[in-house]
């Protein structure tokens, strides 16, 4: 049926990129003519700035978009320079070449042969400089747009380590990772997605560590991807990740740079995008989502222990309802009779099955958790207040929902924060693991994560096993899943992603 809907959306909708393409209008000698196409593909907007001059006595232009620069650089570097050297002489193209290598040398520079590539210059802070009688411009960067601060991660939270997070600025993040990655092996290439939005992004890698056969694959997806505009980095992971259905993702989130460049070190491939905070590593495994950077800052035995703690709170968080709703409905057997008798003098005095107030009191919880969320912080607070004062007293008090319901929900939660990176596909397995239980039983939860297990497994978008080191087994990789060694015994020998990949047990 999936396969049926994608068929017809796909031939309803023609790719955006394959949609009646403008073609490159090469630049004109004339500077009226490109002027004036200039300002009919703006259409009148009024942050288009363009100022006439006279250079070395030929007609000429400053053209740049308003708040996208930095006015005092860019009339300290740029303008009075040129404005006021006696260095510029010859033919219009020659003043245009004396002015980038002679006049303007300490400056960045984008070469140009179009117009498009003129516009794209001008809405990423670049000064435009035309000459009457020259097909060819100069430009210069002199971005100067707001942007945030470098500041802590707000939802990577660690005791240790460095207080810096990614921005939104492409630039101010390459920053971070170069000074943590400071060898001429740790690669940025940036590649522009989006027919409209002309969004930068970054690949990073080590050269010396990462494969190459992983490499071609990333930047194949990524060239094959068709975008009007990519504002954020989630617009890009499904093309990153594995195809077909899955409550998992073989592509990791970070906002931290520490974290970000310790993949690299392993032979990772990070993207991050321009206007967004979130980058993304590729491949991702499993048991990552238990790390921390904490776990490499604390002594081993607090690591394992702390490991072992977001596991068991992921597992409770996902089967604890179904369990509760399965036992209750057909397994009363399980439970001792002093808590059968009170789980069901509990739920009789309430008007629900206990499937539906499962079901019931779960999507309350995400309504709410929602509501706090979104809405802003001086109020979302007392949206949770009143949720929780409605939920747990009022509630319980009518005799709609159960006490022992509400356990079960309030541990649900607590521990569903534990591990926040998966929260997504818990709360939707959670409610998965509820119908089930309620219907099918015991047998019908084991049934499901059976085949959750084998979906997992399946995973493998770039040749290395989502559920690795578990599946293929591989014995040196055991040393930094849920047991981590000291830094005696990991800075030995340093693992690669590739290595994973199972050819080498294979051959073995």
């Amino acid at each position: 049926m999936f396969d049926f809907l994608k068929k017809a959306i796909d031939k309803k909708y023609a790719p955006v990129d394959a949609a009646n393409e403008a073609p490159e209008i090469p630049i004109s000698c004339s500077l009226k003519e490109n002027l004036s196409y200039l300002k009919s593909k703006f259409g009148g907007s009024f942050d288009l700035l363009i100022r006439e001059v006279k250079i070395g006595g030929n007609d000429a232009a400053f053209i740049v978009c308003d708040g996208m620069c930095n006015n005092l650089f860019l009339s300290q570097s740029v303008i009075w320079p040129i404005l006021n050297s006696e260095k510029i002489s010859g033919t219009p193209e020659e003043q245009i070449e004396i002015i980038k290598t002679v006049v303007i040398t300490d400056i960045e520079k984008i070469q140009t042969d179009n117009m498009s590539k003129i516009i794209s210059a001008l809405t990423s802070g670049f000064i435009v400089v035309m000459i009457d009688g020259s097909a060819k411009v100069a430009t210069f960067g002199v971005q100067g747009y707001p942007m945030r601060s470098i500041d802590e991660p707000s939802t990577e939270v660690q005791e240790r380590g460095a207080r810096e997070g990614f921005v939104e600025n492409f630039k101010m993040n390459a920053s971070l990772v170069r000074r943590r990655l400071q060898t001429p092996d740790a690669r940025i290439e940036m590649i522009q997605m989006g027919k409209a939005s002309s969004t930068r992004v970054c690949i990073c890698y080590m050269n010396d560590r990462v494969d190459k056969k992983i490499l071609a694959n990333v930047k194949k997806r990524l060239s094959e991807a068709e975008f009007d505009t990519v504002f954020e980095s989630g617009y890009i992971q499904p093309y990153l990740d594995q195809k077909g259905l899955s409550f998992f993702s073989g592509v990791g989130v970070t906002e931290r740079p520490d974290v970000f460049c310790s993949k690299l070190t392993e032979g990772r491939i990070g993207i991050f995008v321009d206007g967004t905070p979130f980058a993304l590593i590729v491949p991702y495994l499993f048991i990552e989502h238990f790390h921390s950077f904490d776990d490499y800052a604390n002594r081993p035995y607090y690591a394992l222990f702390i490991r072992l703690l977001k596991i068991i709170s992921f597992f409770l968080s996902v089967f604890t309802p179904g369990l509760y709703v399965a036992v209750a409905t057909f397994s009363q057997e399980l439970l001792p009779k002093t808590l059968l008798f009170d789980i069901i003098s509990s739920h009789a005095k309430t008007p629900f099955p206990i499937l539906l107030e499962a079901v019931i009191i779960h999507i309350i919880f995400e309504v709410m958790r929602e509501a706090g969320l979104r809405l802003p912080k001086s109020i979302g607070h007392a949206a949770s207040i009143v949720g929780g004062l409605v939920i747990g007293e009022a509630a319980v008090s009518a005799g709609l929902i159960a006490p022992p319901m509400l356990i079960v929900v309030a541990l649900t939660a607590i521990t569903s924060f534990v591990v926040p990176n998966l929260y997504e596909p818990m709360a939707v397995l959670r409610l998965i693991f509820i119908f089930v239980g309620g219907i099918m039983g015991l047998y019908g939860i084991g049934a499901v994560c059976i085949l959750i297990l084998f979906n997992m497994c399946r995973i493998n978008p770039y040749g290395i096993p989502f559920m690795s080191p578990f599946s293929p087994f591989e014995t040196a990789a055991i040393r930094d899943t849920i047991l981590r060694l000291g830094w005696k015994q990991l800075s030995k020998r340093k693992m690669k992603i590739q290595d994973l990949n199972g050819e080498r047990r294979g051959k073995a």
